[in-house]
């Protein structure tokens, strides 16, 4: 029975060490997962920025042409 216990508490042991192997790996992928997201989130900020700006820049150079238009046939 004795040898029984300890054979348990060692295979215990081994899956305990193995679990706890497998969740640091974990933890790393899900910091480094989490550091690839932050880096998305930072391009998407900044293309949706330029995207903007360069929509705001159409905007005020179709409207100064306009104007300009009126101001030559108003």
């Amino acid at each position: 029975m004795k040898e029984q216990m300890q054979q348990r508490l060692a295979q215990l042991k081994s899956e305990f060490e193995s679990g706890q192997t497998a969740m640091a790996e974990l933890e790393q992928e899900r910091a480094n997962l989490r550091d690839k997201l932050l880096q998305i989130s930072g391009a998407i900020k900044i293309l949706e920025e330029e995207i903007s700006r360069q929509e705001d820049t159409l905007f005020t150079t179709v409207n100064h042409e306009n104007n300009a238009r009126a101001n030559v046939f108003g």
